[in-house]
């Protein structure tokens, strides 16, 4: 569906007073189903395009601006101030037109009220094939309706600006386009920048796939490395600690392995550091290598020399009284 935008077209609506108050309800879209613009112009507001316009003002879920004199599309697209005068928060379709629910500011109200401003002219967007309105843009209060012009509402003194050949070129328009034209060829090149925009990943928040997985496989590597020394400082430590025992007389050459397998972890290495530090002298202490005692060491098996450990007892005594029992 191609839509265009009726920039303020030439239909307008008398604002009348209530009890001398700005009326809560104000006529948008006169009844239709042909709508005639006071150019000639014509455009179907059916029971479809009030639906239409309903969905669309309720998907959108903000209210609509009445500003002065088009200020929204006349003024704000050149940066300056466009105030509204009030706020459309609904719409109702009453015997074939478009009314809407108005909060007014205090200042729309009280140039309403007093006069000032007399009526209303909507801004819609419409079907280029059916001319059916789809979508209420915003409206404004103005006093002089242009009978020529189809953009705006209001008497325009200055005369309209010529779009240059290279922003016709640009937007693919051709030398004849008119404002009207032009205005919609921007309004929809912008907002297909701006969805571009949103569709593309930013850097500072997405990151290429195969630049993810090379980070990814670099962080793995690096805890693996980080694994593998911590592992290898660790057997590290349980050899120096056991070799020293061993050398100290501390453990027996029989229960290396036992107590290397106690230590698979941190915390088993510190409960041997504590053991050793505690744990009397049991075999000779003649260091790696040294030859063994042959009345004890060769004496005692692993059994024995544990039983001796635990019970506090001399090894050389226990093995005299082995000897002698013997």
């Amino acid at each position: 569906m191609k839509t265009q935008l009726a920039l303020n077209s030439e239909i307008y609506s008398s604002v009348e007073l209530i009890d001398g108050q700005a009326p809560d309800w104000v006529e948008i879209i006169p009844p239709g189903p042909m709508v005639v613009g006071r150019d000639g112009r014509r455009w179907l507001f059916d029971e479809l395009a009030a639906d239409l316009v309903q969905s669309s003002f309720v998907a959108r879920a903000i209210d609509l601006p009445i500003d002065w004199e088009h200020a929204t599309q006349r003024r704000a697209s050149v940066g300056l101030e466009s105030p509204a005068s009030g706020w459309i928060k609904g719409f109702e379709t009453r015997d074939g037109g478009l009314w809407a629910k108005v909060e007014w500011t205090p200042r729309g109200a009280l140039q309403i009220e007093s006069r000032e401003y007399r009526f209303l002219s909507p801004v819609f967007d419409y079907e280029t094939d059916s001319t059916r309105i789809v979508r209420m843009v915003s409206a404004a209060l103005t006093n002089i309706p242009n009978f020529l012009l189809t953009a705006l509402n209001q008497e325009q003194q200055e005369q309209p600006v010529k779009p240059s050949p290279e922003l016709l070129k640009l937007l693919g328009l051709p030398e004849n386009a008119t404002a009207e034209q032009v205005f919609a060829a921007s309004t929809a090149r912008l907002q297909g920048q701006a969805l571009n925009t949103e569709q593309q990943p930013g850097l500072d928040r997405f990151v290429p796939r195969a630049d993810y997985n090379a980070l990814e496989a670099r962080a793995q590597n690096a805890e693996q490395a980080l694994a593998t020394h911590k592992k290898g400082e660790h057997d590290k430590a349980v050899d120096e600690l056991i070799t020293s025992a061993t050398q100290a007389g501390k453990i027996t050459p029989a229960t290396v392995d036992y107590h290397r397998a106690m230590c698979q972890d941190e915390t088993g290495l510190q409960r041997l550091r504590e053991f050793v530090a505690a744990a009397p002298v049991v075999a000779d202490a003649s260091g790696l290598g040294a030859q063994p005692n042959p009345k004890t060491a060769t004496a005692l098996n692993s059994e024995e020399q544990a039983v001796c450990q635990q019970l506090g007892i001399d090894p050389v005594e226990f093995a005299k009284s082995k000897q002698s029992e013997g």
